[in-house]
Parts: C-alpha cells; structure tokens; sequence
C-alpha cells in the first residue's frame, strides 16, 4: 500500500488517490468481478480497512467509468474497465480542465519533466501525428 508515514515511522493516511489505484488494481488482477467485501479483502486482510471507505471508492470509481458494477443479490460485483494509469490520468485531465489558461498550465508542466519523461512525451505526441 503507498502510504505516508508519520513522525514515529508508523503507517498514517495514504496518499491522495492512492486506494482508488490499488482497488483497481485489486480489480484488474481478480480476472473476476468483485464484491465490496472481497476487494477489502484482498487490499487488507487484516480487516482495518472500512468496508464502506471500499463501498465510497468503488461507487467513485464507477462514477468516473473506471469501473463496471452488476447487481448480485443486495451487493453489486464490480471489474475495472482501466488500469490505476487510466486513474491518474483522469485526474490529470480534471485539473486541466478547471484552468482557464491552458496553455500556461501544459507550458509549466512539460517545462518540469524530467528529460526521460520529456522523451517519452514527444514519441507519444510524434505517435499522434502518424
């Protein structure tokens, strides 16, 4: 789990965004559709994790067409439709798309990559042009 630590080294509140990518990668490793209850299962064993902190997350990343549910019985079954790339990459978007200044914004952005991550920019973007 990717979580922060606190000042005494103990585990303390995950990163933002950090459940929404492993649920679905809980999601995209079952091969099956899941319950709330066996999602929680597989992220914590332990049984810490809230059931309906997974249930919220679930119905989120539903919300954002990560992920597919069908009714069984009282509970749905869920199964990602993405990957936790997918996920980042919705956020990412979302920002964008809250800044009237676009071109600022993706000036900055690109300005900080790393030259790797500059690299794998221009082959994705000289990719589009093909």
């Amino acid at each position: 789990m990717t979580r922060e630590k606190d000042a005494g080294d103990q585990p303390a509140r995950r990163l933002p965004g950090a459940l929404a990518a492993e649920v679905l990668g809980v999601l995209g490793d079952a091969g099956e559709a899941l319950t709330p209850a066996e999602v929680r299962d597989r992220l914590d064993p332990s049984g810490t994790l809230s059931y309906s902190t997974v249930v919220t997350t679930l119905t989120r990343l539903y919300e954002k067409r990560l992920a597919t549910r069908t009714r069984d019985g009282r509970a749905y079954r869920y199964s990602a439709t993405a990957d936790p790339s997918a996920l980042t990459a919705w956020r990412m978007g979302r920002l964008l798309e809250s800044e009237p200044d676009r071109a600022s914004v993706l000036t900055r952005f690109v300005g900080a990559l790393d030259e790797d991550d500059e690299r794998i920019l221009r082959d994705l973007l000289g990719r589009l042009d093909d």
